[in-house]
């Protein structure tokens, strides 16, 4: 890919000057630059993760004997060997009387916590779990909105050293039995309903199929979010503002607990079998969390903060790590799009600071028109983050021309598997048009061919050669690791293998192309579909499109899916300007041998195009956990489509 050599934006000499990153490199390693930052951090990874530990300022109990032990083991590296610490302590280490939580809802509701406050909640509510038996290594799950009562309950349960598990309520029966009914929580947290799209959903019936099937569950609580009713449970059901009420006082008291103590059970998306239990430890995730947010984010006491998630997303986990630096955080429940600009709405009214977003919204935004440069007061906004799929060159386009001028764009990439980030931001770095900026520090990242070599500006496989701090700490159910190894360490022994495919430059940027997966070989040569994606959604008839690989005898053709506008059908006129781009500014490899119109694209309950579920619909192949997407009807719109049989 052709490399542009002048960035859209680069960071003035005053933010620069003040960047958390400058301070860090002052201290720890004067003069340097990004990249030898870098250079050191994975040459020096004990150096460099004690020196976080120290610059963040981590809240423990004891310090370490050890920081990295058994350095040459991939997995198997043990991380501050003998530290204590309890996560929640470091997130409420400030009690003071500025904003920590600002919640904004569809329906115009909105409240505010301090930081006072919400240490006052969780204290309560941990006195009430302590009261329900809770101890280190339960497990407690959310069935919840993103709304403060999940960030309240988390908190909660990681002070006594209890194992945290979420679910947002979008999520069917079904799917969260396929989650939670594999770690057995003692105690659930659930909500009546939620608003999305100016509509209350009422979840009581789908909160009684999940009770009914978690025969471990000895506690609920139920939280109003005003969309339905929870009246009863096979177990004693309390109310949240009840329990609060009943422990005003109690003051939050943190157990201490080992550095990979279990802290988190995150899922994989379950497109392809029941998810994965990936079970995420309070050391790895608070400090590899703190470096993203402090280093790479720039946050300080000062910032203002909204990520659009929902709880079943691991930018949730994210989000909330971020008390520990301060910042005030702005949650939003509901749709993006309930009002045309609702999101930058709210940003020019909570003069947020670091706006975090998907690749897919800031799509659908410019597909709407929406110009919030000309229409909205975004001075405060200095940070713009992306992830979940690659932001596409146009999307860079967009958002320093109807976005902000000044403004960093952050697309970033990492993943559930991490709790964390493989590539980050760089608050004194340029941005190139379609780059992710930089490796992040302390992750060894490479890109490797099939066959292990190193690649560098050309298209591989993005993989990890050291460990990190957020590596899981195993597999749910999977007591001799077997499952965890296959995972990640099969294709390449030893090294961490992410699945993306990427590309790395001589600058240290990097560009992602896909999953490798979802990755499509016609004639034996390896197209990313971000590419396929790139040029098809420039089409203003296009709303969104899916691309997979059909096997016919032994190659592979690609068959290319899209969702059109509404009211528009797909021609021979469309089909050839299709083609005829794709040809032009991709490539004649990229050219799909068919080109069909659908109605729906599968995704799944994070927004994620669901590629491997259509790939094996039209090969007519079942798939499995339907209830792992978001829209499980659109399956059969691609049911057995090139079913050789």
């Amino acid at each position: 890919m052709t490399e542009t050599t002048r960035p859209l934006w680069q960071p003035d000499a005053r933010r620069v000057a003040n960047a958390n990153l400058t301070a860090f490199i002052d201290r720890y390693l004067p003069g340097a630059d990004y990249a030898r930052l870098y250079a050191w951090s994975v040459a020096e990874p004990a150096a460099f993760w004690a020196a976080v530990w120290a610059f963040c300022g981590i809240v423990h109990h004891a310090p370490a004997q050890a920081v990295l032990e058994h350095a040459d083991r991939m997995p198997g590296a043990v991380w501050f060997r003998g530290a204590t610490l309890n996560f929640a302590e470091n997130l409420l280490r400030y009690r003071d009387d500025r904003p920590a939580l600002v919640f904004r809802g569809e329906t115009g509701a909105r409240r505010e916590l301090s930081y006072a406050q919400l240490a006052a909640q969780v204290g309560a509510m941990t006195a009430a779990l302590r009261a329900f038996g809770v101890q280190p290594g339960d497990r407690v799950a959310g069935y919840l909105p993103n709304i403060p009562e999940a960030i309240i309950a988390m908190l909660a349960a990681a002070s006594l050293g209890a194992i945290w598990s979420s679910c947002s309520p979008d999520f069917g029966a079904r799917a969260v039995l396929d989650r939670f009914g594999q770690i057995a929580p003692k105690v659930v947290f659930v909500c009546d309903g939620y608003h999305y799209n100016g509509r209350p959903q009422d979840r009581g019936a789908a909160v009684a199929q999940i009770l009914a099937g978690l025969p471990s569950a000895e506690q609920v609580v139920a939280v109003s979010c005003g969309g339905g009713r929870v009246s009863q449970a096979p177990v004693p059901l309390h109310d949240w503002d009840e329990l609060l009420a009943k422990n005003a006082g109690t003051e939050p008291a943190f157990t201490p607990l080992p550095f990979d103590h279990p802290l988190y059970v995150l899922y994989s998306s379950g497109t392809t079998g029941v998810p994965k239990g990936i079970v995420h430890g309070a050391g790895g995730t608070l400090l590899q969390h703190r470096k993203e947010h402090t280093l790479h984010t720039d946050l300080t006491r000062d910032d203002r903060l909204i990520y659009f998630t929902t709880t079943g997303w691991m930018m949730w986990n994210w989000l909330a790590s971020a008390l520990a630096t301060g910042c005030t955080l702005i949650l939003y429940d509901g749709a993006p799009f309930v009002r045309p600009a609702e999101l930058f709405d709210i940003a020019a009214q909570e003069r947020v600071s670091v706006f975090g977003t998907s690749a897919k919204y800031l799509a659908a935004a410019e597909k709407a028109g929406l110009k919030p440069a000309q229409s909205h007061d975004l001075s405060a906004l200095r940070t713009l983050l992306s992830t979940g799929s690659p932001l596409a060159p146009e999307g860079f386009d967009y958002v320093y021309r109807d976005i902000k001028a000044d403004v960093l764009l952050a697309s970033i990439s990492g993943g559930t598997d991490i709790c964390g980030c493989f590539i980050a931001g760089n608050p004194i770095g340029p941005v190139y048009r379609g780059e992710l900026q930089t490796r992040a520090l302390g992750m060894a990242v490479r890109v490797f061919d099939e066959a292990g070599h190193e690649l560098l500006g050309e298209k591989g496989e993005l993989v990890c050669v050291k460990p990190f701090p957020s590596m899981p700490v195993g597999f749910w159910n999977d007591p001799d690791g077997s499952r965890y190894r296959a995972a990640y360490f099969e294709k390449f022994p030893g090294v961490w293998c992410h699945g993306d495919y990427v590309e790395l430059n001589a600058r240290g940027g990097m560009i992602v192309h896909g999953r490798s997966d979802a990755v499509l070989n016609p004639g034996g040569v390896r197209i990313g579909t971000a590419e396929l994606y790139r040029e098809v959604e420039r089409f203003a008839e296009i709303q969104e499109a899916v691309a997979v690989g059909h096997q016919i005898d032994d190659d592979v053709e690609v068959v290319l899916f899209v969702r059109l506008v509404e009211g528009l059908t797909l021609d021979d006129v469309l089909r050839q300007r299709l083609r005829a781009a794709i040809r032009a500014d991709v490539s004649p490899r990229h050219v799909p041998a068919h080109i069909l119109q659908v109605a729906d694209i599968p995704r799944t309950i994070s927004g994620k195009i669901a590629e491997l579920a259509v790939r094996e619909a039209i090969h007519g192949r079942p798939v499995r956990n339907l209830d792992a997407l978001a829209n499980p009807q659109a399956i059969a719109l691609f049911q057995g489509l090139f079913d050789a049989s």
